[in-house]
């Protein structure tokens, strides 16, 4: 099944980039009516945040009919993503009244399209739970050739009752195949394990408890449905008109805007991963570098979480749970254990064990290692551009000067060149890039910035002092972002280094948000009703100092190696409503005096790949994944399942050696790292995991024999 997803890219408070926590709020109240204060609130926060959009967006957009026929659609897709709610004469009830008057209703700040939508749905959900009760009283009969289609964009709306009660059928009889199967395979390995006491079950036995489980996770899902509130929707729908002038246009409820602010300091506490819900299902945007998650090693940006465990008890099912329900699962206290029961991008199902922690921040900042391949080549990982914002900034932690003292400790190791890895780097503080570009040129332009009505500013490295004037090359992939994208492209125009990636291009976020506080902006009457939530708001367009945009395009590297996403890649230009791609005059600005023979690296890299046993299986892995996405009609007939399930199973046991070192590289930690650890077991544990998934990473292998020939 193919799902499309992205993480969510900031610039906070000019630029950053960060994964964002989207989801509803957890009130339980009552609908309002049209004259009670509830209703009010809602037409004040359509009100400012229509006023903040009109005056602040980049790309302000006019409310008329196509904006409607957006909204409409737009809507209708978020509120009933597998179009297991609404039949088709809903749609088009909705369609005949409305179509044509949402952009009229958001200027008289009304809510009937809302209102109606909101009404039918709570219908449906009624019909629905009856629908499911029913079917799954009754045994599925496995042995009848059907199948059912699971990618919700290819899926209609159901004719009627009937069709729609048909639909849920097949959901249903494919969910519980799946939980038949794996009570049946955990009762194979107790017999193969010979456990005592183990009672052998029927088929019938298992089939009847993998539909209970099936009726419990039914049951949990409307369960949350029916505490889904008006305000809830609301949040949605206001999503749904500021998605329209950009996918990073937001609103902010209070409790979201409140893990939004854990998220963008790093206080967290748990496993690690930030979540993201797409298409009703519990998203991994990222994984926090050092976390428990990132030391466990399992768990992986892109993985959907089906179920969380809190140790050796029966696991909750989280598809289709709001992310704030399903955070409070997954986090707990240090020391415990949580189990996620996760969906892999290839199709397949595990269990991750992860135990509870206290997240390290130490390492989500820059850190550094030595590539021995023939020669010492220097390594830097930065996982953002941090800074700090506060006044007293003395003691505090900032990417440039971080990366500049790791660059001084490779330089008295005297390395023959400098890896730096941008690789799932959402960006950060734009201040951050124009410091650390600094560190490798002279004085000059490094980005342009281009507000609404106010032409363009040109932000310049001002201090003359180069730290490293080494050979460099910069690690990228699909997910390197934002101020990411600033670094990469103004090494790539300056000639500074050697850009190479895993996809064909960067993510392709070429804007800039600032977040509004509603409370502030609204009148004294309103003050009963605050907290009133945040609007996040495109404000600028960043461009490279060569004029061109990374928006939508991203940054081409001047060399591409296979990626597992190769054929099926992803960005900006991938998310609904993205502003377009447009360029400005460049700045001026003189290319490296010691540029790399960039045609001489390009061909000796190429010769390497192609004899290459790693990249050849992630050419693979890449082309199995595709497959394995677009093929999203599943058959229900259990051994035609089964048999395709095993063929996954043992193809992929041909992409082991990608879990094994890379032959001929050794990594190795800097004398000064361990004169700073000293006796610490924790921090030595945590570089030790650090250095050992370098090992098995080729595409620093790649890097390093790029950047040696690099001068």
């Amino acid at each position: 099944m193919k799902r499309k997803f992205r993480i969510a890219l900031l610039a906070v408070p000019v630029l950053a980039g960060i994964t964002a926590y989207t989801f509803l709020g957890s009130r339980c109240a009552a609908a309002f009516g049209p004259d009670e204060p509830g209703n009010q609130k809602n037409e004040i926060i359509l009100d400012l945040t229509l006023r903040v959009l009109s005056n602040s967006h980049y790309r302000p957009l006019e409310l008329n009919d196509e904006f409607s026929h957006k909204a409409f659609d737009t809507y209708l897709k978020r509120s009933d993503f597998n179009k297991k709610m609404f039949l088709q004469s809903d749609v088009d009830e909705l369609k005949g009244k409305y179509y044509d008057k949402i952009d009229d209703e958001l200027r008289a700040r009304t809510f009937d399209f809302f209102d109606r939508s909101v009404q039918i749905l709570n219908e449906r959900i009624g019909e629905d739970k009856k629908y499911y009760t029913d079917i799954l009283s009754q045994p599925f009969d496995f042995s009848e050739r059907e199948s059912v289609e699971l990618d919700p964009e290819k899926l209609k709306y159901a004719t009627d009752k009937t069709a729609m009660k048909e639909s849920w059928r097949q959901y249903l009889k494919y969910q519980t195949m799946v939980r038949y199967i794996e009570l049946k395979e955990e009762q194979d390995k107790a017999v193969e394990e010979k456990k005592p006491d183990l009672k052998i079950k029927k088929d019938t036995t298992l089939e009847r408890e993998a539909r209970m489980k099936v009726l419990k996770t039914q049951s949990d899902i409307f369960d949350r449905l029916a505490k889904v509130d008006r305000d809830d929707r609301m949040s949605v729908y206001l999503n749904v008109v500021t998605g329209l002038f950009d996918p990073h246009s937001e609103f902010y409820p209070p409790a979201d805007k409140a893990n939004f602010d854990i998220a963008i300091t790093g206080q967290l506490e748990g496993i690690g991963a930030t979540l993201q819900e797409k298409d009703g299902y519990i998203k991994v945007a990222s994984i926090v570098p050092g976390s428990p998650s990132w030391k466990q090693g399992q768990l992986k940006a892109g993985d959907l979480i089906l179920k969380v465990g809190q140790g050796d008890k029966e696991p909750v099912d989280i598809v289709g749970m709001r992310v704030d329900e399903a955070v409070k699962l997954i986090r707990g206290k240090k020391g415990t254990e949580v189990r996620l029961t996760v969906q892999k991008p290839d199709g397949t199902n595990i269990v991750i064990p992860i135990i509870r922690d206290i997240v390290i921040l130490e390492e989500t900042f820059a850190q550094s290692a030595i590539i021995d391949q023939q020669k010492k080549v220097g390594y830097i990982r930065l996982p953002s551009f941090y800074a700090d914002f506060t006044k007293d900034r003395s003691g505090k932690h900032t990417s440039s000067e971080d990366v500049r003292r790791e660059l001084e400790k490779l330089k008295a190791e005297n390395v023959s060149g400098v890896i730096l890895d941008l690789r799932d780097n959402g960006g950060g503080s734009l201040m951050e890039v124009i410091r650390m570009m600094g560190l490798f040129i002279p004085q000059g332009p490094v980005v342009q910035v281009q507000t609404r009505n106010q032409g363009k500013n040109i932000y310049d490295d001002k201090d003359e002092k180069v730290v490293y004037d080494g050979p460099l090359v910069v690690l990228v992939n699909e997910n390197s972002a934002s101020a990411s994208e600033i670094l990469a492209a103004a090494i790539q125009d300056y000639k500074r280094g050697v850009v190479i990636g895993s996809a064909s291009s960067t993510f392709g976020k070429g804007t800039v948000q600032n977040f509004y506080n509603l409370d502030e902006i609204a009148s004294n009457n309103a003050e009963e009703m605050m907290p009133l939530g945040e609007v996040k708001v495109t404000i600028q367009k960043f461009y490279r100092i060569n004029g061109g945009s990374t928006q939508l395009k991203g940054v081409v590297p001047d060399i591409v190696l296979p990626g597992y996403y190769s054929f099926d890649e992803q960005g900006e230009k991938d998310l609904d409503f993205p502003m377009e791609w447009d360029q400005i005059p460049a700045a001026t600005y003189s290319v490296w005096r010691n540029a790399p023979n960039f045609e001489k690296v390009k061909k000796t890299s190429a010769e390497r790949v192609a004899k290459s046993g790693h990249f050849l299986l992630i050419t693979d892995k890449s082309k199995q994944l595709k497959r394995e996405r677009d093929n999203s009609m599943e058959s229900l007939y259990l051994p035609d399942y089964e048999a395709s399930k095993a063929r996954l199973k043992d193809e992929n046991k041909k992409f082991k050696p990608l879990e094994e070192p890379v032959k001929g590289m050794n990594v190795l930690m800097l004398d000064t790292d361990k004169k700073t650890i000293g006796s610490d077991t924790a921090k030595l544990a945590r570089k030790t995991d650090f250095i050992d998934k370098l090992k098995k990473d080729p595409y620093v292998s790649e890097a390093a024999f790029v950047v040696r020939e690099a001068k």
